[in-house]
């Protein structure tokens, strides 16, 4: 353990020390006199040696004083540059978490909008099947799927996680052009261990379907399944908000009206005591915009949930 005086009172030491005055030490540092002198004593007291000689109307440094305040001011300077860089890295990066799906489908085709309006400004994505810690691991904001309640984070609901069964348009042609919900128990099937296969079935009229396992090839990640769905691999349980272009541009099919959901949703999160700190404050602002979300609509008020497909 390091032996040195509070570093409060090093402080007051280096600026008495380089004004040899108490007086003007104390209007640097927004003190009064006997603040300062207060300080002086508290390291005098700590070395067991007297740091300044009194007279007159002045003080004077001792000579082992006036050594050692030469390397304490060189000192503080490069305490002072280590956070001016820590600062300034902070104020020009921000760094997000969140799930493969929501970065795949969606954030990571309009990240470069943001950086164009921004261009102080940049951006590590972090893609991450599990909770970021916000006041630890380095990152700044975070997408999460759940409730929306998460203790010492502000959150901003984004959109429901709904979903429906999608497939591609060469396999709905392979099945004759027309599927049934009772036929997708025949068909191959794309992550159908994930809740959401038996929810939509159980809703669909099949609940006898969910009674067994569902048979088909498992998948880590929704982005992953919906890919695996274009290629005609099978049905997938796709959120038709990241799928939107490719069902416009017929590389997806939504089989059914039918869209459910399990009661969780997508949430911009960040840590409540930096809601005003300007590159977190831009992102927020920029992301509801994009995505068309109120602030402040809807707030959380339920218990914190997190499970999903994914959470970040």
């Amino acid at each position: 353990m390091r032996k040195i005086p509070p570093l409060a009172a090093v402080r007051v030491f280096e600026a008495a020390a380089r004004h040899e005055n108490f007086t003007a030490a104390a209007r640097e540092l927004g003190m009064t006199q006997a603040a300062v002198s207060h300080q002086i004593r508290l390291i005098e007291d700590n070395l067991g040696q007297q740091l300044f000689r009194r007279e007159r109307q002045r003080v004077a440094l001792t000579d082992a004083a006036r050594s050692a305040a030469a390397r304490i001011g060189k000192g503080l300077d490069m305490i002072e540059a280590a956070f001016v860089e820590m600062r300034a890295d902070d104020d020009t990066t921000l760094t997000i978490s969140t799930t493969p799906t929501f970065a795949n489908a969606w954030l990571a085709w309009r990240i470069g909008r943001f950086q164009m309006r921004y261009p102080d400004i940049a951006v590590r994505l972090l893609m991450q099947e599990g909770l970021a810690d916000l006041s630890g691991d380095g990152v700044d904001v975070a997408v999460r799927s759940g409730s929306g309640v998460w203790p010492g984070l502000a959150a901003d609901r984004l959109m429901e996680q709904n979903f429906t069964p999608m497939c591609s348009p060469g396999f709905l042609a392979a099945q004759g052009g027309r599927i049934r919900p009772q036929d997708l128990l025949g068909l191959p099937l794309i992550s159908p261990h994930d809740p959401s296969w038996a929810c939509w079935l159980r809703q669909a009229g099949l609940a006898q379907a969910v009674e067994g396992p569902l048979q088909g090839v498992r998948m880590d990640s929704q982005a992953n399944e919906g890919h695996a769905a274009m290629a005609g691999q099978g049905v997938a349980m796709l959120t038709p908000f990241f799928w939107h272009q490719d069902m416009s541009d017929r590389r997806l099919v939504q089989l059914f009206p039918q869209v459910s959901s399990l009661g969780i949703a997508y949430w911009f999160v960040y840590p409540e005591h930096r809601r005003r700190t300007p590159k977190i404050r831009r992102f927020r602002e920029w992301l509801l915009a994009e995505i068309g979300v109120r602030p402040g609509a809807e707030p959380s008020i339920t218990p914190p949930m997190e499970k999903d497909r994914g959470p970040a």
